[in-house]
């Protein structure tokens, strides 16, 4: 199947039934018990800088792990996988003293293994398509928050360096091969919309057109993201871009994160998505919520007409995508609707004007 099927086969799969992506990497991977000496493999043996916890190199030195969670995510029922580049970027990649040749090498890897699994799968249940969702994490630098509690003006990033970086990771993994782009766990609007940017100019260049899934973060019970917006002012500040799917992930479980997912499928006119955490952590920043208790709130959504997409975040595990994707199972998805138009804008609230 060649991606332009498949990305056709995507959106026909999506007008038929909720669809599911995977769940939490992180967890996944420190089951492993993986070493220093795993992160590090034969190509980083004398790195002079510690690697273990940097998941995206495994993508390099560890493709058989990759690989491997990759098949059980989509064994659980997972329409969708995301490649393991969640802190791909140069900027992220810095922490580890990792250069830019590194960083395409891990996305575009990340992008074939996932590619791959994909691919063997669906060979495997070909009524059952499985796609590959790039994923393009948060930054840790802000654009739109001070670095600097003193100076409310200081940055230590430029938006040319956010987008460039932006630009080498999105170009990596279109090259891998992935289907669609997974901008995630968004904390900083102005991030976002530098990477949007930066798959905008790719295309215009020629590089392959993909759908965009747009997933942002409310941080507390404020309700806003950590940039300050609103979920509604968020969805005005990234709607130009004509997303396939917009949606919220992390920070929240599922029954704090319901209210906002429910004003995103208000206002939204495009497919709604969620993967919340499997709840809050404990004091030791574990995740109790068992599959049972997280499908059961999920599938309220669905039946609520809230929802086109679900998934788990942190704390989730092939266990709880299984129980999500049997919750969905013949629930019909959410149905998008014209909003009358209007000119909407957006700062830290929502702004109409009919």
């Amino acid at each position: 199947m060649s991606r332009l099927e498949r990305v056709k086969a995507l959106r026909e799969a999506a007008k038929e039934r909720i669809l599911i992506l995977d769940g939490a990497w992180g967890a996944m991977i420190q089951r492993k018990g993986l070493e220093e000496e795993d992160f590090r493999g034969s190509r980083f043996a004398t790195h002079n800088s510690a690697l273990k916890g940097n998941n995206d190199i495994l993508c390099l030195t560890r493709p058989d792990v990759i690989r491997e969670l990759h098949g059980e995510y989509y064994a659980a029922g997972a329409d969708i996988s995301e490649t393991n580049t969640f802190s791909s970027t140069v900027i992220a990649q810095d922490d580890y003293s990792l250069g830019a040749k590194d960083v395409q090498d891990i996305n575009f890897e990340g992008a074939k293994i996932a590619r791959e699994a994909a691919a063997e799968w669906t060979k495997k249940t070909p009524e059952k398509p499985r796609f590959v969702a790039g994923s393009i994490g948060p930054l840790n630098k802000m654009l739109s928050m001070s670095s600097d509690v003193n100076d409310p003006g200081a940055r230590s990033v430029t938006f040319d360096e956010v987008y460039d970086a932006y630009v080498m990771q999105i170009r990596a993994l279109n090259e891998g091969g992935v289907d669609l782009y997974l901008i995630e766990t968004i904390t900083d609007t102005l991030n976002c919309k530098a990477a949007l940017k930066a798959i905008s100019d790719l295309e215009a260049e020629g590089m392959d057109k993909l759908p965009i899934w747009i997933s942002g973060t409310i941080t507390d019970r404020s309700g806003r993201t950590l940039s300050g917006q609103t979920v509604e002012a968020f969805w005005n500040s990234v709607r130009h871009s004509k997303p396939f799917a917009i949606g919220l992930n992390c920070a929240l479980g599922a029954s704090l994160m319901r209210p906002h997912i429910a004003d995103l499928a208000r206002v939204s006119d495009t497919l709604v998505a969620a993967y919340p955490n499997a709840g809050l952590p404990n004091a030791f920043g574990e995740y109790e919520e068992t599959p049972e208790q997280t499908s059961a709130m999920l599938k309220e959504w669905a039946e609520s007409g809230l929802v086109n997409m679900l998934g788990g975040c942190c704390g989730t595990t092939p266990d709880h995508i299984s129980a999500i994707a049997a919750a969905a199972d013949g629930v019909a998805p959410r149905q998008i609707s014209e909003r009358p138009r209007a000119m909407r804008l957006a700062g830290l609230e929502p702004f109409e004007l009919a």
